[in-house]
């Protein structure tokens, strides 16, 4: 399978709302929580959307209704980005713990991975192939309190090749 249709499939089969309610951080946010720098955007325009899921292979990158439904950690927090300075996005986890986290840049905020429009990153910066990366290549530990983390952006370069810009 190719990253585009893996992430497709699971961008196309969400509903934009879920898990907005569990990620949303809170001002001067102080539970189980990723501050992510946003690193590597094409321009501005378009929404973020961050997404954490369970550290394993089978959960990472899933339905995010089957997730839910299976009381699986699934956590999204989306924001237009901003038009000037350091990106920042904030995401709750349900506990402290080890999870994998994926960043989407919606170009034209149609809510749908768009392979020769938009960005994709994922914590730990994995050299993204046409594969699905491996959860372990996502993963993020998070801490008791806000945990700091940088995830830079690729867009794909020609046929075959996704890097930061």
């Amino acid at each position: 399978m190719i990253i585009a249709t893996l992430l497709a499939s699971a961008q196309l089969t969400s509903s934009p709302d879920l898990g907005k309610a569990a990620g949303a951080c809170r001002t001067n946010e102080t539970r189980p929580s990723l501050v992510v720098e946003v690193a590597g955007l094409r321009d501005r325009k378009g929404l973020l959307k961050l997404e954490l899921y369970p550290d394993n292979d089978a959960d990472f990158l899933a339905d995010d209704n089957a997730l839910v439904a299976a009381g699986k950690a699934f956590a999204r927090v989306e924001a237009p980005v901003p038009a000037t300075g350091p990106v920042h996005l904030c995401i709750r986890a349900p506990r402290a713990g080890t999870y994998a986290v994926s960043l989407l840049h919606d170009r034209d905020a149609d809510r749908k991975f768009g392979l020769s429009v938009d960005g994709i990153g994922f914590t730990g910066n994995p050299k993204l192939r046409w594969a699905k990366p491996a959860a372990a290549s996502a993963r993020v530990a998070i801490g008791a309190g806000p945990t700091p983390a940088r995830i830079v952006l690729n867009y794909r370069h020609g046929l075959f090749t996704f890097r930061p810009d």
